[in-house]
């Protein structure tokens, strides 16, 4: 189970036991219940996000591989990864996607600091 998953199953249960908490006192709709939890994860799936990181990272292979001079693609490819990677660290629910996202953006970085000296 991936942290993203394992975050919208969290959701779910953090819902349910809450739901359960308040007992009787509300009338709780079982429908309107799962209809929030699917709005819930349509706007927290990072699966296109990680899709569009995935080909930025492509690209720039492609890109390091070619013969011609790049480091201005370069450069707007890495801005594009940061750009991606901010949308799943406020997208994504679980405890450790902070840290994840820490991670990637501090790998970014070195990488931006690699390619400022690529012609």
């Amino acid at each position: 189970m991936t942290e993203a998953e394992a975050g919208a199953e969290a959701l779910r249960e953090q819902l349910r036991s809450r739901i359960d908490e308040l007992g009787g006192a509300v009338q709780t709709d079982p429908a309107a219940v799962a209809l929030e939890v699917v709005k819930w994860v349509s706007r927290s799936d990072i699966h296109e996000e990680v899709s569009r990181l995935s080909g930025h990272l492509e690209h720039m292979d492609g890109l390091l591989s070619g013969t011609e001079p790049c480091g201005r693609k370069l450069d707007f490819l890495v801005q594009e990864m940061n750009r991606e990677i901010n949308t799943v660290g406020s997208k994504a629910e679980g405890r450790d996607v902070g840290t994840l996202v820490v991670a990637m953006k501090a790998e970014l970085e070195k990488i931006r600091e690699q390619i400022q000296n690529v012609e």
